[in-house]
């Protein structure tokens, strides 16, 4: 009886261990089937490794190891183990980025879904990342803008001031518009001139340049789109050239608002890849409409299309030009934007002198 009872207490407690044993061994994926996934980053923001892995929220896999860079000039190399099911949504345009569990929580690793047709993902692949959001960072902002704040509510009050002195002036009659107030010959002069001034605000509210670009954009200075620009496209031809509809990569046919940046991964994987002299980012719009506002239009595209290229590749930022073709016969209602590529050694055109009008 004792023997028995010793007996089942011993296989109760294999049980519990093998059981256990089990589970800490699920967490880590060690009984599942896997495959190793690679992300590089400037830096990892206080990740650990043996950290989660969450692929639309879920956790899916845990971080291998972290490998320092042998190189400054290189990154830091997080290794991922991921369950294999994650195959089907993981694809190779898919984004590694590190995130924080609350504000001062664990720091795990998040991959979106890649797209429906992109290519599938093979184990030891490494995918493009987003650069992680410092807290610090954050910390810093958010005292400028209250500092920002403080100084503006002083002001306030000052303006307070101010305006009650301009009342008691208005309210007897000097200054100018003391006098529009009280002379209806002041007033009819300045109501011409409001007038005028109407036309003209209403001309310019029609003006794409104004209305759409620089509402949207925030380019004010339209020396912004001649920073980058060249006068003309080299004489030779280039090396690799890659084509893309207007209506693929902008929002709307009248707008430079970019809708799907990712539609560049190859233009920008290539320049990942292969050497070259220089690159223009070459805009047209089709054949119709002003010619002005076309050549204010391709301008402004080829600006936003190559800071996508500089902001989510490795390229060298002084080799990426830009040229604003205006109208052509050979483009479509919606426009063409082309990434030229030119070999080493070729000799890079003139900048633009002028500004874009």
């Amino acid at each position: 009886m004792t023997a028995l009872r010793l007996g089942t207490f011993v296989a109760l407690t294999l049980l519990i261990f093998c059981t256990g044993v089990f589970l800490i061994g699920s967490q880590g994926f060690r009984f599942s089937s896997t495959y190793r996934l690679n992300a590089d980053f400037p830096n990892v923001a206080g990740l650990v490794e043996g950290a989660d892995v969450r692929v639309g929220g879920i956790h899916e896999g845990t971080v291998h190891r972290i490998r320092l860079p042998q190189r400054p000039d290189q990154n830091v190399r997080v290794e991922m183990d991921l369950r294999t099911a994650t195959r089907n949504v993981i694809k190779k345009d898919s984004r590694a980025a590190i995130r924080t569990e609350g504000l001062v929580g664990d720091q795990y690793v998040e991959i979106s879904f890649g797209s429906t047709s992109g290519p599938a993902i093979a184990n030891g692949d490494t995918i493009a990342s987003e650069p992680p959001l410092q807290i610090s960072d954050m910390v810093k902002k958010t005292n400028v803008i209250l500092d920002s704040a403080q100084s503006a509510m002083k002001n306030v009050e000052q303006t307070t001031d101010n305006l009650q002195v301009i009342s008691q002036k208005l309210n007897s009659g000097r200054g100018t518009v003391g006098s529009l107030l009280n002379d209806k010959s002041v007033y009819q002069h300045f109501d011409k001139a409001a007038a005028n001034l109407q036309d003209d605000t209403e001309a310019l509210k029609h003006n794409f340049f104004l209305r759409g670009f620089f509402k949207d954009r925030g380019y004010e200075d339209p020396a912004e789109l001649k920073r980058n620009a060249v006068a003309a496209l080299p004489g030779v031809s280039p090396s690799q050239q890659f084509t893309y509809p207007g209506a693929k990569l902008f929002a709307k046919p009248d707008e430079a608002k970019l809708k799907d940046g990712k539609a560049m991964e190859e233009a920008g994987r290539f320049l990942e890849q292969h050497p070259y002299g220089f690159v223009v980012v070459a805009s047209y719009s089709g054949p119709k409409g002003d010619s002005n506002k076309q050549r204010q239009l391709t301008s402004a595209r080829a600006v936003i299309a190559r800071d996508y290229l500089v902001q989510h590749f490795k390229v060298e930022d002084a080799r990426i030009k830009t040229f604003g073709g205006g109208k052509s016969d050979g483009a479509s209602d919606g426009g063409v934007l082309q990434v030229l590529i030119f070999p080493p050694g070729t000799t890079m055109p003139p900048p633009k002198s002028d500004p874009p009008k």
